[in-house]
Order: structure tokens, then C-alpha cells, then sequence
């Protein structure tokens, strides 16, 4: 990997878990970033965090990327601190599982505004100015789950599967400006949200995972790494599982 020295990342959801180990790789790769969390503490611990171990330069801003001029002053804010935007990674997401039938229509939209028109927001929000420099990276956060399905997570599918065909769309528009637009989709990932799961539902997901493991959110952060990068500049429209074999 060429590495990302001195370009300028975006990570949306990186108080904790995957979003957070996505900022700490991107800056360790060179990058600096804006941490972007609906908790602002989370988002600025992982500031500080990037400042005091990886010397790169970052900052944290409180944003709902649900709502639109919440993201257009995010993106604005990310412009004014480094200059740019060069590197986007949509990661914010809820989820709300219930079965179809018990599931409420503020369950569905709730995950549906955050997951997928956050995504379509903060794209839309930086693409202007990636436009005018023809250069950009969006790498949105999509899951198996949106490919396969899921029982009980309806509105999170819908949602991970409309991220899919988002990045396909807008990888074709973005295209001719030397913009690329990809996906990743994590399998079953350990985080605390997994890690409360009952030990049987555990079991499960590993049994389904030919590499016999469940993917770490480093698993994760390397893979948008490099599709962050130079190395990655022939790559775009695409879908990457990261998932030890899950779906195939």
C-alpha cells in the first residue's frame, strides 16, 4: 500500500467499535481526520487518540447524518479545519431488529434515515468539492446482511442493500471526475454490540464462517485502507465482503 500521507479522511460513526478502528487505520496510513459521532464524546476520545498516538492532526464533530444540513456543516467544518475532503467512509448505523410483523413504522424509518439517507447525505455533501479537485474515495459500510438477508432486520437489510445499490449508482455518475465509490460488507464482527449477544447466537454465526473466526473491526479498517488508497485507484462500483466466507 502506497499509504494515505496528508490526504484528509471523513469518518462518520467513529466514536467506537468499527468506525473508530477505520479513523485509527486511516491516520496511521498517513491520513488526517475528521471523527464525525452523534456522541461527540466517543468521536473526540478518538480524536485525542489520533493526536496523541499517531501524531496525525484530527477533530471531532457532533453530527446526525440523518439530517441534511447536519452533514452539509459537517463537510463544511472538515473543509475549514484541513482545506479538503479526499476520503469519505460512511460508517454511521442503528439498528432496531424486530420481526416484521411487531416491527413499528418509527423502527423502519429510523434505521432507513440513519443508515441509508445518512449515506446518500454525506455523499451528496462532499461531492461538489471532490468534483473540483477530481480526486475522491467514498467507501460506504454496507453488510452481508443487505445481500443475504436476515430475519428479524427487515429495515437494517433494506437498508444495507439500498447502500449497495447507492455506491453502484453513484460510482457511475462519479466516475468520470476520478472518483471512485465502493462498499464493503462485514460479516459477523466482534464488537460490544456483538459481544452481548447470548453465547448460543454466538456459536451460530461461527458456524457459518468457514474461517472458523469472527472478523476483528481491524479486519475491517484494512480493507477500507486500501480501498482509500492509490493502490485501489482501478477499483470502483464494487462490493467487498469481508465475512471469512459467510456469503459466497
Amino acid at each position: 500500500m502506497k499509504g494515505l500521507k496528508d490526504r484528509v479522511a471523513l469518518v462518520t460513526g467513529g466514536a467506537r467499535g468499527i468506525g473508530k478502528a477505520i479513523a485509527l487505520r486511516l491516520a496511521a496510513e498517513g491520513a488526517n481526520i475528521a471523527v464525525s459521532d452523534i456522541d461527540i464524546n466517543g468521536a473526540e476520545q478518538t480524536a485525542l487518540e489520533i493526536q496523541k498516538t499517531l501524531a496525525r492532526e484530527s477533530m471531532a464533530i457532533k453530527a446526525d447524518v440523518s439530517i441534511s444540513e447536519v452533514a452539509n456543516r459537517m463537510v463544511r467544518e472538515t473543509i475549514e479545519k484541513f482545506g479538503r475532503v479526499d476520503i469519505l467512509v460512511n460508517n454511521a448505523g442503528i439498528t432496531r431488529d424486530n420481526l416484521l410483523i411487531r416491527m413499528g413504522e418509527a423502527e423502519w424509518e429510523a434505521v432507513i434515515s440513519v443508515n441509508l439517507t445518512g449515506t446518500f447525505n454525506c455523499t451528496k455533501a462532499v461531492a461538489r468539492q471532490m468534483m473540483k479537485n477530481r480526486y475522491g474515495r467514498v467507501i460506504n459500510i454496507a453488510s452481508v446482511i443487505g445481500i443475504v438477508g436476515n430475519a428479524g432486520q427487515s429495515n437494517y437489510s433494506a437498508s444495507k442493500a439500498g447502500i449497495i445499490g447507492l455506491t453502484k449508482s453513484v460510482a457511475k455518475e462519479l466516475a468520470p471526475r476520478g472518483i471512485t465509490v465502493n462498499a464493503v460488507a462485514p460479516g459477523y464482527v466482534e464488537t460490544e454490540m456483538t459481544k452481548a449477544l447470548p453465547e448460543a447466537v454466538r456459536k451460530g454465526f461461527l458456524n457459518l464462517i468457514p474461517l472458523g473466526r469472527a472478523a476483528t473491526p481491524e479486519d475491517v479498517a484494512a480493507v477500507v485502507a486500501f480501498l482509500a488508497s492509490d493502490d485501489a485507484s482501478y477499483i470502483t462500483g464494487q462490493v467487498i465482503n469481508i465475512d471469512g466466507g459467510m456469503v459466497m
